[in-house]
């Protein structure tokens, strides 16, 4: 056998070995997100905020749980006297990832900047309690 059909013979086998792979592998990532918990949350249940800088947000949520939004970029207006928080809500209220969120902060000025959300952690009973007092929604 030639060098030439050796290596087609090794690189068939190889993509054949892949796509049988595939879809195994694609069971096991779906598998492992199932069972991660969905930690979602409904716009109406959230009932206060806090900032405790430009880039991270305190969700209160159903007066007991708390989640922490990482912003992808914030503003100095969030830490200011007054400031607000917006959200529109497109269809259903549920907040399961960054890309649910559709916040904006305001000032009372008429103008809202939007701020985007990276990441939205429940945090633990522990983590709340470190948090410190003057930083908690």
């Amino acid at each position: 056998m030639n060098a030439m059909v050796k290596l087609k013979t090794i690189a068939l086998a190889g993509l054949a070995g892949a796509l049988l792979a595939g879809p195994a592998l694609a069971t096991e990532g779906a598998a492992a997100a199932e069972k991660a918990p969905r930690q979602c949350f409904q716009l109406s249940d959230w009932q206060g905020w806090s900032a405790p800088d430009k880039n991270t947000l305190y969700m209160k949520v159903r007066n007991r749980d708390v989640y922490r939004v990482d912003l992808s970029w914030g503003t100095n207006s969030l830490t200011a006297p007054g400031s607000y928080l917006v959200s529109n809500v497109r269809g259903i209220d549920t907040v399961c990832r960054p890309l649910d969120l559709d916040l904006r902060v305001a000032d009372g000025t008429g103008f809202a900047m939007p701020i985007r959300a990276k990441a939205i952690t429940k945090l633990t009973p522990e983590e709340v309690a470190a948090i410190p007092r003057k930083d908690r929604p």
